[in-house]
């Protein structure tokens, strides 16, 4: 391995392309006072990530719906967080997991990122790294909000694969343990059924209603 580990992000074409361009969401009318959603439901959330920028399928599963898109060549997925009743939720969180290879990744990278970043966090399970940001409604929020919400997250990823590709470890102890000395450690995308285990696992000891 070179000095510095090395970690690229997939950018092969994912199932869901990006948008080219997306709508503003609707002005509200001079003196109107916009509409507070207490809840959201799973076609409330695409549309936030349609305006965005990025395209988004919905597909239902088990009479579950789940959302997946992409940016920046990468997928992510929406993983629904406490239930008001079928359909409506009072939270979610956005994840993007990416499949580690040549090792597991040092606890210094993922350090320095929540030293250095706000908003997203970064999390390891197992073979895979996961990026994720919770949002939240309760209370009452507008669509504006989602949206932003929706805008915050594709910076972060953004931020998220420079950060992995311009870390270099400032001790020999914070490279990978396993790797070769000229190997280079990769991160691809994980997609499809990879990403549906990759939440599974962050769901695993945390209760979801």
């Amino acid at each position: 391995m070179t000095e510095s580990t090395t970690f690229d992000a997939a950018q092969e074409a994912t199932v869901v392309p990006e948008a080219a361009s997306a709508p503003n969401p609707a002005p509200v009318a001079d003196g109107a006072t916009p509409t507070l959603l207490t809840h959201v439901t799973a076609d409330q959330v695409a549309d936030a990530i349609r305006h965005a920028g990025c395209a988004v399928n919905l597909v239902q599963e088990d009479g579950s719906a789940r959302l997946h898109s992409a940016s920046h060549g990468v997928g992510f997925q929406v993983l629904w967080g406490n239930r008001v009743s079928d359909g409506q939720f009072l939270d979610f969180t956005l994840s993007c997991p990416l499949r580690v290879e040549g090792g597991q990744f040092p606890d210094a990278l993922l350090n320095e990122w929540h030293r250095s970043r706000r908003f997203a966090r970064i999390a390891s399970h197992g073979d895979f790294l996961v990026l994720e940001m919770d949002v939240m409604v309760t209370g009452g929020v507008t669509e504006a909000y989602l949206s932003v919400a929706m805008q915050v997250w594709i910076q972060m990823m953004g931020q998220f694969f420079l950060h992995l590709r311009n870390y270099r470890p400032s001790t020999p102890e914070d490279m990978p343990g396993d790797a070769g000395v000229d190997d280079a450690a990769g991160v691809e995308a994980a997609e499809g059924v990879e990403a549906v285990e990759a939440a599974e696992v962050i769901e695993a000891g945390a209760t979801r209603a």
